[in-house]
């Protein structure tokens, strides 16, 4: 019998219903935005980001093209937030080269990966206190020693980790040498630490 309701029947779709439908035959498609707009949204977009972390303007230049493919757009940006201070790739090189707990050669690391340009890199490495990399180099032995003097080899544990924090050899090996020097007696190594050490951190750039 027509009509009839029949369990497990689906009633039937609407074309309103059908998530593959196109839209609405009166619906209009969105206006394009004049320059003006177009500018205004992307530097709105480059003070949020610079306002969630420091950006070097490599990585905002980046951001930017994700944005928008209209270099001159991207440059008009740029140098807008150039000229009110709100990127300034010499102040991003400042702030990483007063890092603690890193050596310059980290610093050197970071900085050319965040895309500044050499002269900016070397001057600002060059503008670290070695004597300041000592004296952290010997922090860190003190508060690391116990747990390299659990390895199998300890001095090679501490350099390794010094190295990889991007101190140089030259700045290391003394201080290990220093450290152990003064360890209580019977907790020093057996053997002497080599006075020309073949791993250097520089070879591992």
């Amino acid at each position: 019998m027509t009509g009839r309701y029949r369990p497990g029947r689906r009633a039937a779709r609407t074309p309103d219903a059908d998530p593959e439908a196109g839209p609405p035959r009166d619906a209009r498609p969105a206006r394009e935005r004049t320059p003006q707009e177009q500018r205004d949204a992307l530097i709105g977009y480059a003070f949020r980001a610079l306002g969630q972390r420091a950006l070097t303007q490599a990585e905002l230049r980046a951001k930017l093209e994700k944005r928008s493919d209209d270099p001159d757009l991207i440059a008009e940006v740029l140098a807008r937030v150039q000229e009110l201070g709100y990127q300034d790739d010499a102040q991003v090189a400042r702030v990483e080269g007063a890092r603690r707990g890193v050596g310059g050669l980290r610093v050197r690391q970071t900085l050319k990966r965040r895309g500044l340009t050499d002269d900016l890199i070397r001057e600002t490495v060059d503008a670290r206190d070695p004597d300041d990399e000592t004296q952290v180099v010997r922090e860190l032995l003190v508060r690391r020693w116990s747990s390299f003097a659990r390895k199998r080899d300890p001095q090679a544990s501490a350099f390794g980790f010094l190295a990889r924090r991007g101190f140089t050899g030259n700045v290391i090996w003394p201080a290990i040498r220093e450290h152990v020097a003064n360890l209580p007696a019977g907790e020093g190594p057996e053997e002497e630490l080599p006075d020309d050490p073949q791993d250097s951190p520089e070879d591992w750039e």
